[in-house]
């Protein structure tokens, strides 16, 4: 250890020097940042990278900059950006040097929080799920395993942030070390204390580093640390006096910063969309101005929960978060500007010159009409092609975690042990279903075990049918003490009261294979299914749609009930409309072809209706009581 970091030291001399004529400090005596030795103030706003198409980003910004903002604050989640140990992702989507210097470009300061734990309502709060293979491994605290894989990923991350601090000629003024501790239960004042430690080897002595928690002693109490500006979240319900007394008590000193203001809030499916009003963020935001403290509005666009990407609460519950991760912002998940944000930018010219002209429109948005779809096959039909290494054999069910197949999908299947001409129960009395599992008999559809919901279904069968379940991984818990969420079977189920065991698990390869533009290119090769086919359980559908023109839209899937969908490969994520809140998915113009055949493929997992089709209309439908629902 000593060696190593020796030799860390040794190449911390390489990295740029702080510019003598820059700086971004912290004055105890008159309680502000200082920018070039000048009292500085700023307004932020959050958005994430990851949630929002490459060729978006200096919209996006652009509108922030537009609206009086001088800032901006992003998160950087370890698991978009490391999928397995050691293999790191920069590219693409996932170009955070780049968006960090469109950002510059742009005029816009950045608040940069690398967590190695961000929340942000991100699958696992953005911590690798392959920590997890790590049976023991205690996240978020000084375990060796877990400190292990977090050094080795801000040994990559850090240094390429270095070049880009405010005091090395780059807009990066701050960085968040860990988030919302004092919210977690281990209160490990040693694993604050090495990361503290790791991000000043890495970023050196300069650079302002904080803390973020909520407004009460005991988040306050574990979530600061000496050498480090301690921050509070709070939303235009809470008290700002209040808030703002309470972090005096552990920061007497320095600006005053809320670094999570709620512009709106998160989705849950099967609850109501949420919504906070315009007056109240507005009146809010006026409020902490005026009392001379920072802010950063969380969120200022929320974006898409594209692919699999979704996190969960656990509230007495499991409670999986929608696609839309819409967030009621200033701008829409689409980017548009809203009434909110335009009430935002009065308040803001209080306090901030606005920059002169106008706002940049809405991205256009078409409405492509009606793709009828075609079905292809059950899922069981396509095993050999989805899981090509063949099952895992097993006497006892694995998880996801076990099979390294850490997002998506897995089929369990074993043989039914005896007759059962009438209904018997097929139980979950573990609670191990993570998250819903899709029952089939014999090919017949029979039902659905839910996490925390449907613990049993009655079915029947004949000896030696196969019984095949069908787990989706929901998303894993980003918050609170259940963040190390395995997926799968975690545990048996049972038959009559029997175990079942015997188990072949196939860990699919969905995407990887929609990627290579199956079942499209494949057509010619599969036995499309006969009519009048099955319309109940997992099954995949496909369409087409050709355009001369290409630009966002929304996928409507009317009477279709669950499941996911794709366009030339991308996964834009998963429908749920008959539970709701969301009705439609976005669909960024940057995946759509005007020269090719647009392919769409649709995982259903319960029931397609009778019809099959999908529509491509001009707006969003985020909640089911929208009338055009």
């Amino acid at each position: 250890m000593g060696a190593r970091l020796l030799c860390l030291l040794l190449l911390g001399l390489l990295y740029e020097q702080p510019r003598g004529d820059r700086s971004f400090t912290i004055d105890d005596d008159q309680n502000c940042f200082k920018k070039d030795g000048v009292c500085f103030h700023y307004i932020s706003g959050s958005i994430h990278y990851f949630r929002i198409p490459t060729m978006y980003w200096k919209d996006r910004l652009m509108k922030m900059y537009m609206t009086g903002l001088n800032a901006i604050q992003i998160y950087v989640p370890w698991n978009f950006h490391e999928p397995e140990p050691g293999m790191f992702n920069f590219e693409g989507d996932r170009a955070l040097e780049h968006f960090l210097d469109l950002a510059n470009e742009t005029g816009l300061l950045v608040i940069i929080r690398p967590g190695p734990y961000i929340c942000s309502e991100w699958d696992m709060g953005g911590l690798p799920a392959w920590l997890l293979n790590k049976k023991d491994i205690v996240l978020r605290t000084s375990d060796p395993d877990y400190l292990s894989a977090v050094n080795s990923w801000l040994s990559v991350l850090l240094p390429r942030l270095r070049p880009r601090l405010y005091n090395n000629g780059g807009n990066i003024i701050s960085v968040q070390v860990e988030n919302e501790y004092g919210s977690y239960q281990a209160c490990d004042y040693s694993y604050m204390r090495h990361l503290f430690h790791t991000f000043r080897l890495y970023l050196g002595d300069d650079v302002v580093l904080f803390t973020t928690d909520g407004n009460t002693d005991r988040e306050l109490k574990c979530g600061s640390l000496q050498g480090m500006q301690a921050t509070v979240d709070f939303g235009p319900a809470d008290d700002a006096k209040k808030a703002f007394d309470l972090l005096r008590r552990y920061q007497p000193t320095g600006p005053l910063v809320n670094s999570e203001y709620y512009t709106g809030w998160l989705d849950y499916w099967g609850e109501n969309h949420s919504t906070v009003s315009t007056q109240m963020v507005s009146h809010g935001l006026q409020t902490i101005l005026e009392m001379g403290a920072n802010v950063n509005m969380y969120m200022f666009e929320g974006g898409t929960n594209f692919g699999y990407w979704n996190g969960a609460d656990y509230k007495k519950q499991y409670k999986p978060i929608t696609t839309s991760y819409d967030y009621d912002a200033p701008l829409t998940e689409a980017g548009d500007p809203t009434e909110k944000l335009f009430a935002l930018r009065s308040v803001i010219s209080q306090f901030l010159p606005v920059p002169a002209g106008p706002m940049p429109p809405p991205t256009p948005k078409y409405d492509y009409g009606v793709v009828k779809l075609q079905k292809v096959g059950d899922i069981t039909d396509f095993l050999d092609i989805l899981c090509p290494g063949g099952p895992i054999v097993t006497r006892y069910p694995i998880t996801f975690e076990d099979a390294k197949q850490y997002f998506g999908f897995m089929l369990y299947r074993t043989r039914v042990p005896w007759e059962i001409p009438d209904m018997t129960t097929l139980s979950d009395p573990f609670n191990s279903v993570h998250d819903r599992a899709y029952i089939t008999i014999d090919g017949s559809f029979t039902g659905v075990l839910e996490r925390d919901h449907v613990r049993m279904i009655n079915v029947t069968g004949s000896a030696g049918d196969w019984l095949d379940i069908l787990v989706e991984n929901m998303g894993r818990i980003n918050f609170g003490s259940l963040v190390n969420d395995l997926k799968g079977l975690v545990s048996n189920l049972t038959l009559g009261g029997d175990i079942l065991t015997d188990w072949l698990v196939y860990p699919l390869n969905i995407d990887g294979l929609i990627a290579e533009n199956w079942p499209h290119m494949h057509r010619n090769h599969i036995i499309m299914a006969a009519q009048p086919e099955s319309r109940t359980g997992p099954a995949v559908y496909t369409g087409t749609l050709k355009t001369a023109v290409t630009g966002d839209t929304f996928l409507k899937l009317f009477k279709w009930t669950k499941g996911q969908v794709w366009i030339n490969g991308f996964n834009i994520g998963r429908y749920w409309p008959d539970r709701g809140p969301q009705v439609t998915l976005y669909v960024p113009g940057n995946i759509l072809s005007n020269r090719e055949m647009n392919n769409i493929t649709v995982l259903e997992l319960e029931s397609a209706p009778e019809i099959l089709l999908i529509f491509l209309i001009d707006r969003p439908i985020i909640s089911k009581n929208d009338h055009g629902f």
